[in-house]
């Protein structure tokens, strides 16, 4: 081969390494840290079966998705600038000594601890333990101080969609490669994806999961998804950073994160909902509400 022609050879090979999806040398935002990886059962799904939508129109989401099903909306929002803020660096330096309020990853969360937010970065956002059960897994994601986190919250570029008699509410939160939300329902939302990659399994109101509340999501798919008929199957995709899940009304859902993730949710809340949630029931209306 002639010398002046392996220069090219080595850009094509290099170019082909490069993953097509990437923000650059920062795409991780500094969240992904050196040591001991993720359990080797966090994987994306075999078959995306959530309809991703890049030209979609208000009058189409009401009509397709609003109130019958779930959709993954791609490039309807610029949050750049959110982004850059939500780097490890740059949410420590602001954030760090602001006291976070954690909830265990189980469906009910009952449990609340409160830390500093730097503590919680440092020492406790890992890899799930594959073995922990859900309330011995503390969780970042809502209880935010609204006040405390506005200098973020208001850079933040919600999805342009609305439902009728709906007030948006914000959830912000971080967590570790493996750790989720087993399944529960609440109101219709949005959940966006940040850093890192998120796996949802998704139902149908009239359709109830076979689940222990108190088990992770990460048990789950070892114990319980394999034996899983097709029929009997979830909903289920993997939000890349930059996507935005859409789940209706009522819709059971759980949560994996296939890495350290950075996301926020957007809630479409109504007085109803809202009274709802704060009473007792044997049904799962909130806690950490698509985290």
């Amino acid at each position: 081969m002639a010398l002046e022609a392996r220069p090219l050879l080595w850009l094509a090979l290099w170019t082909l390494a490069v993953p097509a999806r990437s923000f650059g040398k920062d795409a991780d935002g500094g969240w992904r840290r050196p040591g001991p990886g993720a359990p080797a059962a966090v994987t994306e799904e075999e078959h995306c079966t959530v309809e991703r939508r890049a030209d979609l129109s208000y009058a189409e989401f009401v009509q397709r998705y609003a109130f019958s099903r779930p959709v993954i909306l791609q490039g309807l929002t610029d949050n750049s600038r959110f982004r850059d803020l939500c780097t490890r660096q740059r949410l420590l330096a602001s954030f760090g000594d602001s006291v976070v309020r954690l909830s265990t990853a189980n469906t009910y969360s009952y449990q609340k601890v409160d830390l500093p937010f730097e503590k919680y970065v440092e020492q406790m956002l890992h890899p799930q333990d594959p073995i922990s059960m859900g309330n011995d897994t503390l969780y970042f994601f809502g209880d935010n101080n609204f006040t405390e986190w506005a200098s973020l919250f208001r850079h933040y570029s919600p999805p342009p969609f609305s439902l009728l008699g709906t007030t948006p509410a914000y959830s912000f939160g971080i967590a570790g490669a493996g750790s989720g939300v087993p399944f529960h329902w609440h109101g219709p939302g949005f959940s966006e994806v940040i850093y890192g990659r998120k796996r949802w399994f998704l139902y149908p109101p009239e359709k109830t999961p076979e689940f222990h509340p108190n088990k992770t999501t990460l048990a789950w798919l070892r114990d319980t998804y394999p034996a899983l008929t097709p029929s009997a199957r979830p909903l289920e995709c993997t939000i890349q950073a930059g996507e935005v899940l859409y789940f209706p009304d009522r819709w059971w859902h759980a949560t994996l994160n296939l890495d350290t993730s950075v996301f926020i949710s957007t809630f479409l809340g109504t007085e109803v909902v809202a009274a709802a949630s704060a009473q007792p029931t044997s049904a799962p209306l909130s806690g950490p509400g698509g985290g």
